[in-house]
C-alpha cells in the first residue's frame, strides 16, 4: 500500500509542476505580446525561438496532464477494488484515521 501512497504523492507533485508550467507559459506569452513592437533581428529571432519553445511546452503539458488523469483513474480504481475486496479492513482504516484526525483537532484548541 505504501507504493500507492508514493504514486499519489508523485501525482500531486506532477499536478503542482503542471500548474507551475502553466504560469510560466502564460508569463512567456504575455512577454511575447509586450515585446511585439520591438524592432530588430535579434528581438524577432528571440520571439520566434520563444514561440517555438512555448508550442513544444504546451504539447508536453497536454501529454503530462493526460498521464496524470490516467494515473488518477487507475489509483481510484485500485482503491475501489481494495475496498470491495476488504470492506471491514477499509472501515477499520477509515475509523482509525478519523480517530487520529479528531485527536489532532482537539489538541489544537
Amino acid at each position: 500500500m505504501s507504493t500507492k501512497v508514493a504514486n499519489v504523492e508523485g501525482d500531486v507533485s506532477k499536478e503542482k509542476l503542471m500548474q507551475d508550467l502553466r504560469v510560466v507559459v502564460a508569463d512567456a506569452e504575455e512577454l511575447l505580446r509586450a515585446t511585439a513592437g520591438q524592432a530588430g533581428e535579434k528581438a524577432a529571432a528571440a520571439r520566434e525561438r520563444i514561440q517555438e519553445s512555448l508550442v513544444a511546452a504546451k504539447e508536453r503539458m497536454v501529454a503530462a496532464e493526460r498521464a496524470v488523469v490516467e494515473k488518477t483513474k487507475q489509483a481510484a480504481k485500485a482503491t475501489d477494488e481494495y475496498v470491495h475486496e476488504n470492506p471491514w479492513k477499509a472501515v477499520g482504516i477509515a475509523a482509525g484515521a478519523g480517530l487520529i484526525i479528531g485527536m489532532l483537532i482537539s489538541r489544537g484548541r
